[in-house]
């Protein structure tokens, strides 16, 4: 198993809706990591003696998933059913956080994260199921960029899907402006699914008219 495979698989069996939010089983997400990758570990972030970040009374918890020898850390607030940051949580409230969170984790190495882009399902790559495909100005884009230039703009990418699954649109949109490379940047563009380039596009409207 690699990325791609933990990208293409479908976990619509093993989640759950509360409040119009999907949730992946954490568990059922971390027993695919480990047939991916055996060695696949993760890690909760400590805060000197505690498991969370103090914010004014509220926690956030940090989950680093590591997966094919490479790391990704995610972060997430500790709430209540409404979604709401809770005050002065307590033991089990912090340990549902963290169990999430690491699920959240695992989306950044490919495994639910449609879920998390508000798709149904995962891509499969297959063209017959698809309608066929426009000429467009990014096409060939990826192709283009030199090995060397194309890990920049997967880091940059990376970096863009963690903010956004952090709900950090504005983050995300930093991220983007901080390619100056026109080729770099057409081939970001390329790579990213259609609802988070209009985030995107909305974050820089916001911004034109905040100037």
């Amino acid at each position: 198993m690699n990325i791609q495979t933990l990208l293409k698989t479908n976990v619509n069996d093993h989640t759950e809706k509360k409040n119009n939010l999907t949730y992946l089983s954490w568990s059922w997400a971390w027993a695919e990591a480990l047939k991916a990758d055996p060695t696949a570990t993760y890690k909760v972030e400590m805060f000197g003696d505690k498991c969370y970040m103090d914010i004014n009374g509220t926690a956030m918890v940090w989950v680093t998933v590591t997966i094919f020898g490479k790391s990704m850390t995610c972060q997430l607030p500790v709430m209540n059913y409404k979604n709401q940051a809770i005050l002065n949580p307590d033991a089990f409230q912090v340990n549902t956080a963290i169990m999430r969170c690491m699920t959240k984790a695992l989306s950044l190495h490919g495994l639910g994260l449609y879920i998390y882009a508000g798709e149904d399902l995962p891509d499969d790559g297959n063209a017959a199921s698809k309608s066929v495909p426009r000429i467009s100005a990014t096409q060939g884009a990826w192709d283009n960029l030199k090995p060397d230039r194309q890990a920049v703009v997967q880091d940059v990418m990376d970096a863009i899907m963690n903010k956004i699954i952090a709900d950090d649109v504005h983050g995300a949109y930093e991220e983007y402006t901080g390619i100056e490379d026109a080729d770099e940047k057409i081939a970001l563009w390329s790579k990213l699914d259609s609802k988070v380039r209009s985030a995107i596009k909305k974050q820089a409207e916001l911004a034109k008219e905040n100037k």
